[in-house]
């Protein structure tokens, strides 16, 4: 009796099994179809936000022509309706946010034609905030990893390590901020570029055989290291703060991002940042300078002198320049 009752069970079992797989397999059916939907609304909405802006461009065309010979009723109606053409383009960036879109040639060659845009706003969100999370991370490590090296260890393979490490760092970031542009982030152009040069950089400082020219600049480089880990976790402990009010505020976009630089809504609250901004700026000129004094030397024949001597100096132009451009910028804004 017992293993008939227990059969009975089993039966019971099986049968509400079979009913939850006949379920799965309707939800998934009805999932599928909806990823269909989905992809044949991603290319309508993507071909005619194409075709909207090429109407658009036309039309801001026609109208500047038409403006010459308008009357001053016309005019108003004109300069209203260009108003709203240079308003469009704002509204098709979020859009597009949320669209496939080809990728850039980086990420084509790291990555394919994959499509990266994620379809939630808080799958971005989440994204961001992982990288976020592991600039963080990487930061305090190098940090740690500096300072044992410049001030506890010595050897040309911790050395290598740490180029490695920097190295995988950056190429990292890379990719994961090309990511993010695709899913609405506005970085700025050169700091971006920024880590692609210091990717090169630390290459090179990989590559660098142990020698006098090597071991005169070791210490330099492992400080200036350290600094600028300092000044890039002081950097996203009070950038973090400042976004997260001025996106309360509706002053920011969700999707922005913190940078190892100065940018203009940084102004209130984060000035007190510049002078530790400048010091490593003018650091990576010394460094520079530094290197292209080795490079005199009748013994010196490493080309990473050379490289890294250049590298440094990109660095610095393009670190002074886009700071000084943004307290510019204030400063006339200020005056107006």
């Amino acid at each position: 009796m017992s293993m008939t009752s227990n059969f009975a069970d089993c039966l019971r079992d099986w049968e509400d099994l079979e009913k939850d797989y006949q379920h799965i397999q309707e939800t998934q059916r009805l999932y599928r179809e909806k990823l269909d939907e989905v992809a044949r609304l991603q290319t309508s909405c993507s071909g005619a936000i194409s075709r909207q802006k090429k109407q658009l461009r036309q039309l801001s065309q026609a109208l500047r022509t038409y403006k010459d010979s308008a009357s001053g009723a016309e005019v108003c109606a004109i300069d209203e309706i260009q108003a709203q053409i240079n308003n469009r383009p704002n509204t098709f960036f979020e859009m597009e946010a949320f669209l496939p879109k080809k990728n850039g040639l980086y990420l084509r060659l790291v990555l394919g034609n994959v499509n990266v845009t994620l379809l939630s706003k808080q799958a971005k969100f989440a994204y961001k905030d992982e990288y976020e999370k592991f600039k963080l991370c990487l930061t305090i490590i190098i940090l740690v990893f500096s300072f044992s090296l410049r001030f506890l260890m010595s050897t040309r393979a911790l050395d290598a390590a740490f180029s490695f490490l920097l190295v995988w760092y950056y190429c990292t970031l890379t990719v994961r901020e090309s990511i993010l542009i695709s899913n609405g982030s506005r970085i700025k152009g050169w700091w971006v570029v920024h880590h692609y040069v210091s990717a090169f950089l630390s290459g090179v400082m990989l590559t660098w055989p142990n020698g006098t020219f090597y071991q005169q600049f070791r210490n330099p480089y492992l400080a200036y290291c350290l600094y600028q880990s300092f000044v890039q976790f002081l950097q996203y402990y009070y950038q973090s703060g400042c976004l997260y009010r001025l996106r309360a505020l509706g002053q920011r976009h969700n999707m922005d991002l913190t940078v190892e630089g100065f940018q203009s809504w940084m102004w209130r609250g984060l000035t007190f940042l510049l002078p530790f901004l400048f010091f490593g700026h003018f650091w990576q000129l010394y460094n520079g300078l530094l290197l292209f004094q080795l490079t005199r030397h009748p013994d010196c024949k490493e080309w990473q002198v050379l490289m890294c001597g250049l590298s440094f100096m990109v660095l610095f132009l393009g670190n002074f320049c886009t700071t000084l451009a943004v307290v510019k910028q204030k400063f006339q804004s200020k005056k107006k």
